[in-house]
């Protein structure tokens, strides 16, 4: 049971922080730090935030990456806020499997935002492309697909082992992927790209191309492009003004995403969050560019992925203002070149990014 809130007026929300492995837990304390600053100065909510010390660690120490019920402790907050899961000294698929993808699959966060956007003060490798180019929101089928878990392993040891991997898409988990990704379309520049590879998929992605176009009926002020999963990778390079909202299977995004990542300035700046539109489940705010554990400890990870997701998650909770007002922090911030880390081509630490981006909120 959650304990009883004053009644100071003063919204509260519930923050579960899971640190995680390598540079997550810097980012996210860069990260905390920021949003509290913001709620301090919005004045009319806090943040309450209980750290979860779950991860590789937590494995090496008693064989799980995190409690039996960790589930259900994760149920009774707003939010939750992770830095990173990967550890060379524990193997990818027990991380993933032991931690990120259940939160994911057990609360149906089936939306996966990710936003592409180059913005002032970065140099992205695309030389010739400007800030006007790149300005995606990108949404990932976060709960079937490629990464449902269905398969398994047939006569392991032997000569003829087999393994197999089966995706799964359901009607109702690409008509309500599709259906979100239409509304986000209709806020913004009214164009949608819909990436499969149906041309050699013709079961799965034949299936996600009749389900969006049905879907698209309800939506004639939308124009609905169907890319290929390949010329979608190229587009992403060659004409990434081509796309505003995109929407792909789990596997597909994943990937498009990090080469979205890297034209938008590198994985230090990338942002994502896992939601379920309906609500009643915590959502789950998280950078994107892994544990980096060959520069953990050292203070120099870029926390601009960790900011933005928060100012994604700020925004969930109902606080856009506070989220809008560290959004133009690390704008103004990154703009300036005046803390950039060294992804970026600067010297700033993880901490002096935060300090700028303190500072700019202040002077607001």
């Amino acid at each position: 049971m959650q304990p009883a809130q004053p009644n100071d007026g003063v919204r509260r929300h519930r923050i579960a922080v899971i640190g995680g492995d390598g540079v997550g837990p810097e980012v996210v304390a860069a990260g905390l730090r920021v949003l509290r600053r913001a709620a301090e100065l919005d004045g009319g909510f806090e943040l309450v935030t209980d750290e979860l010390p779950w991860g590789s660690d937590y494995y090496g120490e008693h064989g799980a990456m995190a409690p039996e019920d960790f589930l259900e402790t994760l149920r009774g907050y707003d939010a939750i806020y992770l830095g990173a899961v990967g550890s060379p000294a524990v193997p990818d698929h027990v991380t993933l499997w032991g931690l990120l993808l259940p939160i994911r699959q057990v609360f149906d966060l089936y939306v996966n935002l990710r936003p592409v956007r180059l913005m002032a003060g970065i140099d992205g490798p695309l030389r010739e492309k400007g800030v006007e180019d790149i300005q995606m929101m990108c949404v990932r089928e976060n709960t079937e697909g490629e990464y449902c878990g269905a398969g398994g392993r047939v006569h392991e040891g032997l000569d003829m082992e087999v393994g197999l991997q089966t995706d799964v898409f359901t009607r109702v988990g690409v008509e309500r992927i599709a259906r979100y990704s239409f509304e986000l379309a209709r806020t913004r520049s009214k164009r949608l790209a819909s990436v499969t590879k149906s041309n050699a998929g013709r079961h799965a992605f034949v299936f996600w191309d009749k389900i969006v176009a049905e879907v698209a009926r309800d939506y004639p002020d939308v124009e609905l492009e169907r890319v290929l999963v390949d010329a979608a990778a190229a587009h992403f390079v060659t004409d990434p003004a081509r796309f505003d909202v995109v929407v792909g299977s789990n596997l597909f995004m994943d990937v498009l995403t990090d080469l979205g990542a890297v034209i938008q300035g590198g994985m230090g700046v990338a942002a994502s969050a896992n939601v379920n539109p309906q609500g009643g489940v915590p959502g789950m705010f998280e950078p994107v560019h892994g544990s980096a554990p060959d520069i953990a400890g050292q203070g120099i990870a870029n926390p601009i992925g960790a900011v933005w997701s928060g100012a994604m998650m700020l925004e969930h909770l109902g606080e856009s203002a506070a989220g809008e007002t560290v959004r133009e922090a690390m704008e103004q911030v990154l703009e300036s070149r005046r803390a950039h880390t060294r992804d970026l081509g600067g010297t700033a630490s993880t901490s002096e990014v935060a300090d700028a981006l303190v500072a700019a909120m202040e002077q607001s």
